[in-house]
């Protein structure tokens, strides 16, 4: 309760003096891994102006890998990117589309995009908005092309 009271830097000396006691007190390995996630947890939500690096600097660097909050945050950036190249690459594939002959909607469809990004995409301007949700930069594309030649505009 302390921790969360105390006013920064006496939260931090607590909340290190706690993990170590933690450390020495108690033997079992989960249960102390999960007190210090604890602390630790409480230190990072209480040091909002603190950078990443001045928390891996209070905790350690190890520490500060191993907790959860950490292990959260960096799925979360990982996936984030992940969803970022996959919309990149498929935008990328936008004029070459073009050229081939397909219209923009029929883009949008086949690479499961909104039409305004194709839109963008063709106009040669950069699509800021990639923080579409998961949905649509995953959504499947269609994969009916059996049209007709002219429905595609190859003759």
């Amino acid at each position: 309760m302390k921790l969360v009271v105390e006013d920064e830097q006496a939260a931090v000396e607590e909340a290190i003096a706690l993990i170590q006691q933690a450390r020495r007190q108690i033997s079992e390995a989960g249960f102390q891994q999960k007190v210090v996630e604890l602390i630790e947890t409480i230190v990072v939500y209480k040091m909002t102006q603190l950078t990443r690096e001045e928390i891996e600097a209070m905790f350690g660097l190890q520490e500060l890998k191993q907790t959860r909050y950490f292990q959260e945050v960096g799925a979360d950036f990982k996936e984030e990117g992940r969803l970022e190249g996959k919309l990149e690459g498929k935008l990328e594939s936008v004029p070459g589309l073009l050229a081939l002959g397909l219209t923009v909607e029929q883009i949008a469809g086949a690479l499961g995009l909104d039409v305004e990004m194709v839109q963008q995409a063709a106009d040669g301007e950069s699509v800021t908005d990639v923080s579409q949700d998961e949905d649509t930069i995953d959504r499947e594309p269609f994969t009916d092309i059996s049209q007709d030649e002219d429905t595609l505009g190859l003759d």
